[in-house]
């Protein structure tokens, strides 16, 4: 008897700029490490990148540019219908620098990630590297975690550690931490392709058990984004 293919979780992925992330995840279904349909990208900026990068995977690809929305909530709306059209079990948030409304975030509650350049809570926002260094901190990094309206405030599943070394400046901690975005966004992604991650009463499950609020974590050493 021939078994039937596993199902493949529908993926759209929201961006705004190169689109380096959405290519990590282009890899890592390619390599067969993401058992994932992506099957949408959308920009709110037609000149992003990451739109030739869709194309050139053959995925479909469209724009909501925000500046035709003289009101944020509207471009919210608009964006979550044509999210919406794609029927997606996981949203994922690869360099897309929008404030979402809580309208929207309350739409995918629990099946939306987001990667933030820092080793959170440190440094929501933006200027994440910079602020790192100017604290004289050791080490910085990314964090994947579940949206919510608390800005860069979800629910923590992974980490990615790098050592800053002396001397190191922004766009070197920038270089070191894209490398470990490309590793653990598609890792967590395939967690929940897999059923295993969840986001339950504010709090991530991977495996039927609560993580850390700090998720867990992984230290890359000795690399620099490709």
């Amino acid at each position: 008897m021939i078994e039937d293919p596993p199902i493949k979780t529908r993926i759209v992925v929201l961006i705004s700029g190169s689109g380096s992330n959405l290519q990590a995840f282009i890899d890592a279904r390619d390599d067969h490490q993401l058992n994932a349909e992506l099957v949408a990208v959308i920009s709110n900026r037609p000149e992003a990148g990451g739109l030739a990068r869709a194309a050139h995977a053959g995925i479909i690809s469209r724009v909501i540019d925000h500046r035709d929305y003289p009101e944020r909530i509207e471009f919210d709306r608009a964006l979550a219908t044509a999210v919406a059209e794609y029927a997606p079990d996981l949203v994922i948030l690869a360099g897309f620098m929008r404030i979402l409304s809580s309208e929207f975030v309350d739409q995918f509650s629990g099946r939306m990630l987001n990667i933030h350049p820092s080793l959170l809570p440190k440094y929501p926002g933006l200027n994440t590297h910079q602020r790192a260094l100017d604290a004289g901190d050791t080490e910085a990094g990314a964090t994947v975690h579940f949206v919510t309206s608390k800005l860069d405030g979800g629910p923590q599943i992974v980490s990615g550690a790098v050592a800053i070394a002396n001397g190191d400046n922004a766009d070197d901690v920038a270089a070191k931490v894209l490398d470990i975005e490309h590793l653990i966004y598609p890792m967590a992604a395939q967690w929940y392709c897999e059923t295993r991650l969840s986001m339950q009463d504010g709090a991530t499950l991977l495996d039927g058990e609560v993580l850390p609020t700090t998720g867990q974590t992984i230290k890359l050493a000795g690399k620099t984004a490709k």
